[in-house]
C-alpha cells in the first residue's frame, strides 16, 4: 500500500514538472531578425521599423512578461517585457513580434533600442531573473534592405539570409503543390491525365452498369417468388410477350389513319366518334310481315 502511494506521488510529481517546464519561458527561440525595414511590415502606428521575432518551440503556452530583451552582453535587463499584456502570453508553436525602433513608449512590443545596419548586431533573451540566457544570435554586418536574417525552419538551429521575410509566421513556407510540379514535370502534355480520366469515366460507367444489372435481377427474383407464394402459376405472373408482327400492323393501320383522324397537329390523334342516324321505322323487323296462322 505505501509502494502504491509513493508511485502516484512521483508521477504526480513528474506530471507537475512537465507541465511546469513546458510553461516555462526557457522554451521562447530569437526565431527572425530584420535589420534593415525599407519595404516591408508596418508597426501599429503605420512606421516601418527593424523588428525581431520570438517563437515559442513547446507543446504549451508561454508567458514572457517579466523576461527581459537586450543588445548589450553587460547589460541583461536593458528591456523588460512588460506584465500585464494579455498578448505577451505566447501560443503552442507560434510567435510574436519586437519592433526594434528605440521607442519603448509606444507599447509592450516597442523596445528600447534599435539596430546599426553598419555593424554587427547582437540581441539576447533573458529569463525573468535577468540571469538566465534563454538564446542569442549575433546578426552579421551589411544585411540588405527588406531581407531577413533568421532560423531556416522555425526554432532550429541553421540560420541564413531569407529573401522570403516571413514577419509573425513560419519561416519556411511551401509555396507550390509537389504532386502537381512532379506532374508537369512527368506528362507535360497532359495525355496521361486524359487516360486516366477516360479510364475512371469508364469504370465508373461499368460499374453502374452492373449494378443496375445485378439490381434488376434481383427484383425480377423477388417479383417470382413473390408470385409464387401467392400461389399464381408463373406464366400468369409475367405478362404475355407481343411479337414484333403486331406493332407493326398497329402502325401500319394508324399510318392509313392518319390522313381523317389527325388534327392540326400531326402528332396528335384524334378518335371521332361515329354517329349515324336511327329511327325504328327504317328497322327490318318492322318490314317483316306475320305469317297467317293455319
Amino acid at each position: 500500500m505505501i509502494n502504491k502511494k509513493i508511485g502516484v506521488l512521483l508521477l504526480f510529481v513528474l506530471l507537475v514538472s512537465f507541465g511546469a517546464k513546458a510553461q516555462r519561458a526557457t522554451s521562447m527561440r530569437i526565431n527572425e531578425v530584420l535589420v534593415i525595414n525599407d519595404d516591408n511590415f508596418v508597426d501599429d502606428y503605420g512606421k516601418r521599423h527593424p523588428w525581431l521575432e520570438l517563437f515559442n518551440t513547446s507543446a504549451g503556452s508561454v508567458n514572457i512578461a517579466g523576461c527581459f530583451l537586450t543588445d548589450d552582453k553587460n547589460n541583461p535587463k536593458k528591456y523588460p517585457i512588460p506584465k500585464g499584456d494579455v498578448k505577451t502570453l505566447i501560443q503552442p508553436h507560434q510567435h510574436t513580434l519586437f519592433w526594434v525602433d528605440g521607442e519603448p513608449d509606444r507599447g509592450t512590443f516597442h523596445v528600447n533600442f534599435t539596430f546599426d545596419p553598419t555593424k554587427e548586431n547582437y540581441i539576447a533573451l533573458y529569463d525573468a531573473d535577468g540571469k538566465t540566457l534563454i538564446d542569442e544570435v549575433t546578426i552579421p554586418a551589411s544585411q540588405k534592405p527588406d531581407i531577413s536574417y533568421g532560423r531556416i525552419i522555425d526554432g532550429q538551429d541553421k540560420w541564413a539570409q531569407l529573401t522570403k521575410v516571413t514577419p509573425d509566421t513560419n519561416n519556411l513556407t511551401l509555396d507550390s503543390n509537389e504532386k502537381i510540379e512532379n506532374f508537369k514535370r512527368n506528362d507535360s502534355l497532359g495525355i496521361g491525365m486524359t487516360i486516366t480520366a477516360m479510364v475512371v469515366v469508364f469504370l465508373g460507367l461499368l460499374l453502374l452498369y452492373l449494378i443496375f444489372k445485378q439490381v434488376g435481377k434481383a427484383a425480377i427474383a423477388a417479383s417470382k417468388r413473390n408470385a409464387q407464394k401467392a400461389g399464381v402459376p408463373a406464366s400468369a405472373s409475367a405478362p404475355d410477350e407481343v411479337s414484333g408482327e403486331v406493332f407493326a400492323a398497329i402502325a401500319t393501320a394508324l399510318y392509313e389513319m392518319s390522313d381523317d383522324n389527325h388534327d392540326i397537329e400531326h402528332t396528335v390523334l384524334t378518335i371521332r366518334k361515329v354517329r349515324r342516324a336511327y329511327s325504328p321505322w327504317s328497322s327490318k323487323i318492322y318490314s317483316l310481315r306475320e305469317t297467317p296462322r293455319k
